[in-house]
């Protein structure tokens, strides 16, 4: 059964523990990318990803090329955004990240959640509809973190659950829709 990414258009055999580190690796072996790839591999209308940019929610392409840390924040806004409003998503995010336009005050890069999150979505013990699962794999997805600030893996995780969260409401709400085209 073929999958894609979360908040991609890239397909995969499974998600399996590391394989978004791969296919960035492979995305990016040559350097950035161009808004014209973004767009191909996300789904979005380059006049989305530009009013992202626009809007302050993505940092600026550095010589129209974005890195992976930008690719990583339009995926994860793109992946997100059937279930919370951008602004929500993008204020998420910067409880992590913090301004797009200045790294020195990430507690994690956009790619290294990224990362993350699809390793607990490749969780096998992983059930959305599970409180205590869902916690359980956020706390795992996050055993690693090294803290820079106080709370910050607290944060994390509470951050990694409420993208499950998300994401589980994103797949029951396509799944009612399938559901109730299937009823008329």
């Amino acid at each position: 059964m073929q999958t894609t990414y979360p908040g991609t258009t890239v397909e995969t055999v499974s998600l399996g523990k590391g394989s978004s580190q791969t296919l960035f690796d492979g995305i990016f072996a040559t350097g950035g990318i161009t808004l014209s790839q973004v767009s191909v591999m996300t789904g979005l209308e380059p006049y989305m990803i530009q009013n992202w940019v626009k809007r302050g929610f993505v940092s600026s392409p550095e010589k129209r090329m974005y890195s992976r840390d930008q690719f990583a924040r339009i995926v994860i806004i793109n992946m997100l955004r059937d279930s919370l409003q951008i602004d929500r998503i993008c204020g998420l995010i910067g409880i992590i990240t913090g301004d797009p336009e200045d790294a020195s005050d990430d507690l994690i890069s956009d790619e290294e959640l990224y990362h993350r999150f699809v390793n607990m979505v490749a969780d096998s013990s992983l059930n959305p509809a599970d409180a205590s699962s869902v916690r359980s794999v956020a706390e795992n997805a996050a055993a690693d973190f090294v803290e820079r600030s106080a709370n910050a893996k607290k944060q994390l995780v509470r951050i990694l659950e409420v993208m499950l969260y998300a994401r589980a409401a994103s797949a029951y709400r396509e799944k009612a829709s399938e559901m109730m085209s299937a009823l008329q």
